[in-house]
């Protein structure tokens, strides 16, 4: 079992913005994420801890301007909390074990998925393509994952 945990090293390693969203619970703008338009069969894994988040099976074209996920791969490794800031009242996700802000999630999401929208910020997310899964250590997570070869 892999042991993810907030890494000071992959802190240390961000850019401004990825230190900003994930350690000071920034937003990146609307669509200048680097991963908002990403088709590519993989997984998408917290940049801190590199803890698996979402699967590209699960994102869909929400039109929000942010990578939109209908659920998390690993429920576990995503952590909901109330957000009050900015006069509104929202559902924070966080990733467990890193403890990075990665966005909100939302009930209008697609209904016949469960009706969940996960707006998650680029700037917060590693994508893991398919094919270098296994050798990055998320071989388990194959199955999650469609096979485009």
């Amino acid at each position: 079992m892999t042991s993810y945990s907030k890494n000071p090293d992959a802190i240390a390693a961000l850019t401004d913005e990825q230190f900003w969203v994930t350690q000071e619970s920034g937003t990146e703008r609307p669509g200048s994420g680097r991963l908002l338009n990403n088709k590519e069969p993989g997984i998408y894994v917290d940049v801190v801890s590199g803890e698996p988040l979402f699967a590209s099976s699960d994102k869909y074209e929400s039109g929000c301007g942010w990578p939109s996920f209908t659920k998390p791969i690993e429920p576990a490794h995503v952590a909901e909390l109330q957000d009050t800031t900015h006069g509104m009242v929202r559902t924070e996700v966080r990733s467990t074990h890193g403890d990075s802000h990665l966005g909100h999630v939302f009930t209008d999401g697609p209904a016949d998925q469960g009706g969940l929208r996960y707006c998650i910020n680029s700037a917060s997310l590693r994508f893991i393509h398919r094919t270098d899964m296994q050798d990055e250590g998320y071989g388990a997570y194959l199955d999650q994952v469609e096979d485009v070869t």
